[in-house]
């Protein structure tokens, strides 16, 4: 099994390359230090597993982990953590794997053989429950591959059946989340529609479509966003202050 080791602590990270060497069934094929590397590493790489602290700077492990699992073979993510005996209890409630600082080798190789794949309610839950931070970048799929998308890049989200469009400057892409949790993460977008919401530092003015209904129109991009009749006053009140 190919093993990718990925903690902000060098120390960790050798006493987990130290633990595997013992075995010839695993062979470590990186490290990384943060979430973001850890997304691109699993891209580069295809581990078969990865051994992933949760607290990290920038994004954390839980959020990373929801990245990779998107990718067409995602491995199998074990969690390494510090917390305590009684705070694990919220880990087994939902069944995830994890292995809790000092790491045991006899742990380490338990976990290792029965390492499943996290799906992606469970680690909404997680990461709902022990981290309560909002993301700094979305992740997207473009061409086959995944890239990070800053919040501070976006213009606005807009519903479509199943899909959310998520625009920047120069892209549009197509995202699987619901636009209610997006509003609810990040407060800096607001509702203009029941199915946009718009970066309040983009709300420049208001203007009419061909129809006569009032839309949102930005300096960046030639696109025009309805709002709708309930959400205008508010907006209006925005604009103006």
């Amino acid at each position: 099994m190919n093993v990718l080791i990925v903690d902000d602590e060098q120390l960790a990270r050798q006493r987990l390359k130290k633990l595997l060497s013992s075995n010839s069934c695993y062979q470590i094929i990186g490290e990384a230090n943060t979430g973001e590397d850890a997304l691109r590493k699993a891209q580069a790489s295809n581990p078969d597993v990865i051994l992933m602290d949760i607290r990290m700077p920038g994004m954390d492990g839980i959020e990373a982990a929801n990245y990779i699992n998107r990718l067409d073979k995602p491995p199998a993510i074990i969690f390494t953590t510090a917390y305590s005996d009684h705070a694990l209890e919220a880990f087994e409630t939902h069944a995830i794997d994890y292995l809790l600082k000092p790491i045991k080798q006899s742990r380490l190789e338990a976990a290792l053989e029965a390492a499943k794949r996290m799906n992606k309610a469970q680690l909404n839950q997680l990461r709902e429950e022990e981290t309560g931070h909002a993301r700094q970048k979305i992740c997207v799929k473009n061409r086959g591959s995944l890239e990070l998308i800053p919040i501070d890049e976006i213009i606005y989200f807009k519903a479509d059946q199943k899909y959310v469009t998520l625009r920047t400057a120069e892209q549009e892409y197509l995202i699987e989340e619901s636009l209610k949790m997006l509003e609810q993460e990040f407060p800096q977008f607001l509702r203009i529609h029941r199915n946009a919401l718009v970066a309040e530092d983009v709300l420049h003015g208001i203007t009419k479509n061909n129809d006569g209904h009032a839309c949102i129109n930005f300096t960046d991009i030639d696109d025009l966003l309805e709002i709708s009749r309930r959400h205008l006053p508010f907006i209006r009140k925005k604009i103006r202050n």
